[in-house]
């Protein structure tokens, strides 16, 4: 499947010039066709679930990461000077638009909030250049289904002395994420909600294995 899709990507004029419209819709076949399935699943939250959505299939694919890279940093505020998220599911997003960000002339550096301290060295939660104080930070996931995730890198970004208004991800599943940043006082944009995905699958003719 996945050297179809490369193919299939290969025979466009140039993927990586392509613009936002054409990445978002590319990037929604990717999910749909490498990372959505259908079963019996328990989700990290504990919760069980006819679905499961394996982002890290689109995040660490090149065409997949060159289209979060760009999409989500054409999202970030103009102000914005980081940003960050929670190992291990944000790694290859946050690396991806720092990237991209280059590229684009408009440098922003990526910081990974580890779960636990790192055991030695600088027992340090968060890993990257560091910022200014009070810089703004938007944080960045994969799937987001209670948002408690992205919480843990928001709270340890404000513990460190970094602004944090923002929470940015690829897919909502729509089971409480947003309400729990909206609680927060954050502001909450998905690139695509879990019906985005399951209307796609349905009007396309193609089955997963």
């Amino acid at each position: 499947m996945t050297n179809e899709i490369l193919s299939q990507t290969k025979s466009s004029i140039s993927f990586a010039m392509a613009d936002l419209t054409t990445m978002k819709q590319k990037l929604l076949q990717l999910l749909c066709q490498l990372a959505y399935r259908e079963g019996d699943f328990v989700l990290s939250s504990g919760q069980r679930s006819s679905y499961y959505i394996n982002g890290k299939y689109v995040t660490l694919h090149p065409y997949g990461s060159l289209a979060i890279g760009r999409l989500f940093l054409s999202m970030l505020p103009e102000d914005t000077q980081g940003v960050a998220g929670l190992t291990l599911g944000a790694d290859p997003i946050v690396t991806a638009v720092s990237v991209v960000s280059a590229y684009e002339e408009r440098p922003i550096p990526a910081l990974i909030i580890r779960k636990q301290a790192k055991g030695h060295g600088t027992m340090a939660y968060i890993e990257g250049p560091p910022l200014t104080a009070n810089a703004k930070v938007v944080v960045l996931e994969d799937v987001v289904t209670t948002g408690a995730s992205a919480m843990i890198a928001v709270n340890r970004l404000r513990e460190a002395g970094y602004t944090v208004e923002r929470v940015f991800a690829l897919v909502d599943r729509q089971q409480g994420g947003s309400q729990l940043y909206q609680n927060e006082g954050l502001i909450f944009e998905p690139i695509f909600t879990i019906l985005d995905l399951q209307n796609y699958q349905k009007n396309n003719s193609y089955k997963n294995d």
